[in-house]
């Protein structure tokens, strides 16, 4: 193959590559195996508590703490 042949197949391909995002076969398919790579993570300990249950958690015992300090 010549070098004009690889420039060639290499637009091409970025153009596939670029549309494949839009495929729902291949998008099931990624998205099945992250599901499945967060699972196998967990398993192992390896989870992580999302930032917003985190700040969710810090307001409510901020709010508790008030209410018990101004309130009763």
């Amino acid at each position: 193959m010549s070098e004009q042949d690889h420039a060639g197949r290499g637009g091409q391909d970025r153009q596939e590559s670029r549309f494949a995002r839009f495929d729902p076969v291949a998008a099931y398919e990624r998205r099945t195996t992250r599901i499945r790579e967060e699972i196998a993570r967990n398993r192992r300990g390896e989870y992580r508590v999302p930032t917003w249950a985190l700040a969710l958690a810090l307001a409510g015992v901020v709010g508790v703490w008030i209410l018990v300090l101004f309130v009763l």
